[in-house]
């Protein structure tokens, strides 16, 4: 096959930035082929869907899908209003998905299981960047399909692979073997799950929003449950890594979420352990017993579940016939490292970037959205939204546009950096940030904070 170009685009995940990718795409006059793994698009999202997010619509919604959208005669939220995960599915992807352009190019139930050149693994090389990709894909049958495609853009994001209990990255003895009493990310525990940690002890592990979402819900459930009990383990020092920028923070729902966790932290209707190492987990009857260290001391929790909220981490299983490079550290581009590597900082938006910092030696495959970030943890919709724009910009031959990378960004107040790096324009500072066609910033600002991202 000499001429690829008249081959539709595949992209990988129908959550908010693979539709946005998709409408990107019809945009442009080049054809998509959506893949889904769920049941429903946004299923990733669905799972969190009890949760209000800390941004609101305006940051949430792509403007080539809402161009869609409001074609069909679709009603805005409230740009200032805060949604929950279920309102975004509810409001804003399932109308997209149902859009007439969307909906004939969307499979739903679509596993994804490697993506390769045609004919050509990763050490083929003749004419290798003339070959369409072939995607290997079961439907919902279990049926297995091959879709061939001119570029990749998988957005399938990192959701569905949590990270461990273990400080090394690994489960902890134990772990899996008391999986029944352990939740990964943010349980409903509250609504669906409810009876699950009504009066029950728990304990929530992680510094990030996830986890103080989590240890919040259960403290609205002691309300109602009064023996219901908390612990609170970051496996860093104390809480200050947990306070955004407050009343500074220019998402409020962000800024009253790092209150929230302070005021926590203080009420002493929850017990704080930090920093904290769980080292292995037995049974009990019917509880378990968390063996760890407690501020260098060992110390040993019987309690009744488990909610690990310790970050996620991106499955690169399906690209492994591709020729991608990846920082050694946070798996994702190296160009891209260095802006999201929370051991340097905890901006909690980064400098716009697109095409260039997202490009892999093989040509035409992108990694965007939360998956993009690898193990970062400092996601934002409208970052992945802006990514998707200048990769299809680039897909239609637009160079151009693919580099005129732009983004207003909303700023947390506050910033953590490294002394040795600390620079005014490196992180806090205007959220108007642009890189121009040259690649020069002309403001390198963000938003800044600890883990803001949306969960997903």
């Amino acid at each position: 096959m000499n001429d690829i170009t008249s081959l539709p685009v595949a992209v990988i995940g129908a959550g908010p930035i693979g539709l946005a990718a998709a409408a990107h795409l019809l945009e442009r006059g080049l054809t998509p082929i959506v893949l889904e793994r769920g049941a429903k698009v946004g299923s990733a999202v669905a799972e969190w869907g009890h949760v209000r997010v800390f941004s609101p619509w305006r940051y949430n919604i792509d403007r080539a899908a809402k161009a869609l959208l409001l074609d069909m005669g679709w009603h805005e939220p409230d740009p200032d209003a805060l949604p929950t995960g279920a309102e975004i599915v509810r409001d804003y992807l399932l109308p997209l998905a149902a859009h007439p352009h969307i909906a004939p190019t969307l499979h739903l139930s679509a596993r994804v299981e490697a993506v390769t050149r045609l004919d050509g693994n990763k050490l083929a090389s003749q004419d290798r960047e003339g070959k369409p990709f072939t995607i290997h894909w079961r439907d919902a049958s279990g049926q297995q399909r091959r879709s061939m495609a001119r570029a990749v853009i998988d957005a399938s994001g990192t959701w569905g692979q949590p990270s461990p209990i273990g400080l090394d990255g690994l489960p902890v003895p134990g772990e899996l073997e008391n999986a029944d009493k352990i939740a990964y990310g943010i349980p409903d525990v509250s609504g669906a799950q409810r009876s699950t940690y009504a009066n029950r002890h728990t304990l929530v592990i992680g510094a990030g929003h996830s986890a103080i979402n989590a240890a919040l819900d259960l403290m609205d459930l002691q309300q109602s449950a009064p023996d219901t009990r908390i612990s609170w383990a970051t496996r860093g020092g104390g809480i200050t890594r947990l306070l955004g920028g407050g009343l500074k923070d220019e998402l409020p729902g962000r800024g009253q979420l790092g209150l929230a966790a302070a005021q926590a932290a203080n009420s002493g209707r929850l017990s704080l352990l930090s920093p904290f190492a769980a080292r292995r987990i037995s049974r009990d009857g019917e509880r378990i017993v968390v063996h760890a260290e407690v501020e260098g001391k060992a110390r040993e929790l019987t309690i009744d579940r488990i909610i690990v909220a310790t970050g996620l981490r991106p499955d690169l299983s399906l690209a492994r016939e591709l020729r991608l490079t990846l920082d050694p550290i946070v798996e994702t581009t190296p160009a891209l490292a260095p802006l999201v590597d929370p051991n340097l900082h905890s901006c909690g938006t980064v400098y716009p970037h697109g095409v260039e910092e997202l490009a892999h030696p093989e040509k035409d495959f992108f990694i965007v959205g939360m998956k993009s970030y690898g193990r970062a943890p400092t996601f934002l919709m409208v970052t992945g939204y802006e990514q998707v724009r200048s990769v299809v910009a680039e897909l239609a031959g637009d160079a151009k546009a693919a580099r005129e990378v732009a983004l207003v960004l909303p700023e947390t107040g506050v910033c953590r950096i490294e002394p040795a790096t600390a620079d005014p324009q490196s992180c806090c500072g205007t959220s108007q940030n642009r890189r121009t066609q040259g690649g020069e910033p002309i403001a390198q600002a963000c938003g800044c904070g600890p883990e803001p991202h949306q969960p997903g």
